[in-house]
């Protein structure tokens, strides 16, 4: 789990009836934050803040959020519960709460009136644990993936963690799975495909576009000690657990992200920190749908 790195904590917020959902990463004093955008089309909030060479290096938690761009109001809860905290950075007059987020779209299944909000988020953190839930929880309560065809050919998408370990070295990922793409196993045979069946009106057939609907949110968590700038490093490189899992990833229809996170407990080496990096990206994806249980339109990869 992602809680494997000493310090994390996960919490979730989770409507099984709407089919959306939040789930936050808490972070421990002094971890070093950084990410990666990519794919055309992402729904962020605080994400100019991660790059090297700003002032704030130091983040306090990461929200995932079901609702699309509506789900980002969920960041404003989690801020709350960490300001009554005393969490954040010292702006003198206030510490602010350091929250990356970033949103899925999951509209398409459930009810879309219904979106994580700032109540929603605050429960999420409440929820924090070292437990770590998987599947139809949290941000991949509504998630869905192989939409190739369209939505009518789906299967069901989910959230999912794993953890690599070498001696004292733990690296470890998170991921919400709502991707175009179909997700594949290290034999590179598909573990979540398209549905058989004609593409549909949304379908990527000759002459019709993919559909809405799309995205993977990854957070990496490690106990190395990095800089912003190898953090960043590091999100660049989770991208690649993401391409090693899903295909095609990072599309103009995705909103791929993955955040990076260190807590600077162990002296480590760049190199085998990233490969570590890419492996548990690759795994949590694959655990996202394997955990994924169906819902109504939308059958799991189990069955």
């Amino acid at each position: 789990m992602i809680t494997d790195v000493p310090g994390m904590r996960v919490g979730h917020w989770t409507d099984p009836v709407g089919l959306t959902g939040c789930t936050v990463v808490l972070c421990p004093p002094g971890t070093i934050g950084s990410g990666e955008v990519r794919g055309g089309a992402p729904a962020t909030h605080e994400t100019d803040l991660l790059r090297p060479g700003m002032l704030v290096q130091e983040v306090n938690a990461v929200l995932l959020t079901g609702g699309s761009a509506f789900g980002l109001a969920a960041v404003h809860g989690v801020m709350r519960f960490l300001e009554e905290q005393g969490i954040g950075f010292d702006a003198r007059i206030a510490r602010v709460p350091i929250v990356p987020a970033a949103a899925l779209f999951d509209l398409g299944v459930g009810d879309p009136a219904v979106r994580p909000g700032p109540d929603q988020g605050y429960l999420a953190c409440q929820q924090a644990s070292a437990s770590v839930p998987e599947g139809n929880v949290g941000a991949g309560t509504g998630a869905t993936v192989a939409k190739l065809y369209g939505m009518e050919r789906a299967v069901k998408g989910g959230l999912g963690t794993a953890a690599q370990v070498e001696g004292d070295l733990v690296v470890a990922a998170l991921a919400a799975v709502n991707a175009l793409g179909e997700v594949i196993g290290e034999d590179d045979q598909p573990i979540a495909a398209a549905r058989p069946g004609p593409p549909d009106q949304e379908g990527t057939a000759e002459g019709m576009q993919p559909p809405f609907g799309n995205t993977t949110l990854v957070v990496v968590a490690t106990n190395a000690t990095l800089s912003k700038e190898r953090a960043q490093l590091l999100a660049q490189v989770a991208h690649d657990g993401v391409s090693a899992a899903i295909r095609p990833s990072h599309t103009r229809w995705d909103g791929d992200i993955a955040f990076a996170l260190a807590t600077r407990e162990v002296v480590a080496d760049q190199r085998e920190t990233e490969r570590l990096a890419e492996a548990a990206v690759a795994e949590a994806i694959r655990r996202a749908v394997i955990r994924a249980r169906s819902v109504p339109g939308v059958p799991s990869a189990a069955g």
